[in-house]
């Protein structure tokens, strides 16, 4: 994180959401939407104070149907998906990937890592993968490097590890019928 891109916001606005969480600003002091909760967006952001909304719904946004109204992914969510879908290329990466396979994934896994909507996440991912470089010279190594990427932002979060030995039960073959 550069010293520029996450200064300490103002005293009139929060540290920390209301779930604890420490609230991440855009550059421009502004509570960053991708980085954060829904819930810490919304409290930072002034339309949320004491788990009510001081925003009155307007005509406009009762117009809109139903199916369009759900709001941007905040970090958790885009979090979760993020993980499930490259969780899923991993699953599907060749078992033996030639050697511009092999090219693409780490240009890939280079690009992911700049374009990825919460810039403090992106952030943290590009100097992760710059000292542990994309493992793709098959399926199996490309799942574990993968495993360990996710077990890394676990950590961060205070959430358990996976065990990476079970990554292809979870992302490619299926658990075992009651287990």
């Amino acid at each position: 994180m550069t010293k520029d891109s996450q200064e300490e916001p103002s005293n009139d606005k929060p540290l920390f959401g209301s779930t604890g969480r420490k609230i991440i600003y855009d550059k421009d002091g502004k509570p960053c939407r991708s980085c954060n909760t829904l819930l810490d967006f919304k409290m930072a952001g002034g339309s949320l104070i004491g788990g009510l909304s001081t925003k009155k719904p307007t005509q406009a946004r009762d117009s809109i149907p139903e199916a369009y109204k759900e709001d941007p992914p905040d970090v958790e969510q885009l979090g979760k998906s993020t993980w499930t879908f490259l969780h899923s290329v991993a699953a599907t990466y060749p078992e033996s990937p030639s050697p511009s396979q092999q090219d693409e994934m780490r240009q890939f896994m280079r690009i992911f890592g700049k374009v990825y909507p919460c810039w403090f996440c992106a952030e943290d991912f590009q100097k992760w993968s710059s000292k542990n470089e994309p493992k793709v010279n098959t399926q199996e190594e490309f799942g574990r490097w993968l495993c360990d990427a996710h077990n890394e932002v676990n950590a961060k979060l205070g959430k358990p590890k996976f065990d990476c030995n079970l990554w292809k039960r979870r992302w490619k073959d299926g658990w075992e019928e009651g287990k």
